[in-house]
C-alpha cells in the first residue's frame, strides 16, 4: 500500500488475550491502527504477529498484535483492503465412553 502512496491501517480485534495496545482507544473490543512505517518504529510483520512502537497521546507505546486478532487492513485514504475470515474456536466435542455389549 505505502508503495502505492497509500496508508495501510489494521482493524483489530481487542479481545484476544494476547493484544496490548492501549487501552483508552479501544471501542467495542476493536482498535484501528496505522502501520505506515512513519507512524511505527521497528515494525515486524511475522508470520505469528505484528509487533511495533507507536505514539499515542505523545506516549511511546509497544504494541503487539497476534496475527489471529487482525480483522483487515485496508488503505486509510480510500478504505480498500482485505477482510480476513474470522476462525470460530474449535467445538469441545464430548467423548462418549468406549462401552462394547458382551453376550
Amino acid at each position: 500500500m505505502e508503495d502505492s502512496g497509500l496508508t495501510p491501517h489494521i482493524l483489530v480485534d481487542c479481545s484476544h488475550s494476547s493484544v496490548v495496545v492501549p487501552k483508552q482507544f479501544i471501542q467495542q473490543d476493536r482498535i484501528v491502527l496505522n502501520i505506515a512505517g512513519s507512524a511505527t518504529e521497528s515494525l515486524v510483520l511475522s508470520d505469528n504477529h505484528i509487533g511495533f512502537k507507536a505514539r499515542f497521546s505523545g506516549q511511546s507505546v509497544d504494541v503487539f498484535i497476534p496475527i489471529d486478532s487482525v480483522l483487515s487492513i485496508y488503505a486509510g485514504e480510500n478504505g480498500e483492503g482485505m477482510l480476513f475470515e474470522i476462525k470460530d474456536p474449535p467445538l469441545e466435542v464430548e467423548e462418549k465412553p468406549g462401552l462394547t455389549l458382551l453376550d
